[in-house]
């Protein structure tokens, strides 16, 4: 008699056949709170000027959620619209992937909520924690499915409501948060109602957990802690790094990017990272003046930027990178195949 225990060829142990393909954006949608708090508001709570906070972090403002203004309501409508801009119905998603640290509860988490908004009745629904970084990492994990088959559609949001973990009496933090959402519709690169969709290239994940007091957030406290000169160093060090690694992954050379696309954390930080790198400041995203730093939203937030302002086109290589509190970071290139 044959082993029970052993894998049939017609079974989960038998190798299938794969068939390789890969993952593209198709879409990309921000939403933002309406309520808009100025540097004059923040600077009178921490004792310094309006020019202070804009020379150390290059914002004006900020958007600020309310209290009654719920997380997964904000993902939910920033899914919403990159879903009808990729013309997908959510019925039919196989996969929602919520970036944040910032749900509304501790439990439920974000993604099944939000799934339950857009009516993904048969979708999985995971949030993606990895600090400034989750929205780059749930992008990876949304192409990775895509590509080995396990799902077709995935929808990505990265949302956060960083106000509401700042204190708002830091000369450190304050100034620097605030709210908002984004979302990319993932999907095969080929795909029968769509002409050619562009690529989601190499993506380089790393982290370091050995020192996270520099920037971290207890239970006890639940307000943003941060040394900001160090987060200012390793964020330029780690983020010029992997813009290296993540082109030569890509085959390709700086030259050959069109644009950077880097997690909007401090418009110091953005510069510095451009300077290193003797990049084109027309090439480097930079819309952080009228927003602040959003943590998982800012990366979809730019990409949406450059995609009205015309310099997101199909075709177009893109670099994204982010640095986040563990520390994480991360970079890779993709191909901009999505809508004007």
């Amino acid at each position: 008699m044959p082993d029970s225990t052993a894998p049939s060829e017609a079974g989960l142990g038998a190798p299938s056949p794969a068939v390789p393909r890969g993952a593209a954006l198709r879409s990309v949608a921000a939403v933002l709170p309406e309520t808009v708090v100025h540097n004059d508001a923040v600077a009178a709570r921490i004792g310094k000027s309006d020019d202070w906070i804009y020379t150390r972090t290059g914002i004006r403002e900020r958007r600020v959620a309310r209290d009654d203004e719920r997380l997964s309501e904000f993902a939910a409508a920033a899914g919403r619209l990159a879903l009808e801009r990729a013309g997908i119905d959510g019925a039919d998603l196989d996969l929602v992937l919520v970036a944040t640290m910032t749900q509304d509860e501790v439990t439920p988490n974000a993604a099944p909520l939000v799934a339950h908004a857009l009516g993904a009745k048969r979708a999985g629904a995971i949030d993606v924690g990895a600090a400034c970084t989750s929205f780059l990492s749930a992008v990876a994990l949304a192409a990775a499915q895509i590509e080995t088959g396990r799902a077709t559609k995935v929808l990505v949001i990265g949302a956060d409501f960083i106000s509401r973990i700042t204190d708002h009496d830091s000369k450190a933090t304050a100034m620097l948060f605030a709210d908002g959402a984004g979302a990319v519709v993932v999907t095969p690169a080929e795909a029968e109602d769509a002409d050619e969709l562009g690529s989601i290239g190499p993506i380089l994940l790393r982290a370091d957990g050995s020192a996270p007091e520099i920037l971290y957030a207890t239970h006890e406290q639940r307000t943003l802690q941060m040394d900001g000169h160090e987060t200012f160093k390793h964020a330029v060090n780690r983020m010029s790094e992997v813009t290296r690694e993540a082109v030569a992954a890509a085959g390709l050379t700086l030259e050959e990017i069109d644009l950077f696309v880097y997690h909007q954390a401090n418009g110091r930080i953005v510069r510095a990272v451009g300077e290193r790198l003797e990049l084109d400041t027309a090439r480097v995203v930079d819309c952080i003046e009228k927003t602040g730093n959003m943590s998982a939203a800012s990366i979809p937030f730019a990409l949406d930027a450059a995609r009205r302002d015309g310099r997101l086109r199909p075709g177009a290589r893109v670099l994204l990178s982010a640095f986040g509190a563990g520390f994480t970071w991360g970079g890779g290139v993709i191909e901009w195949g999505g809508t004007l």
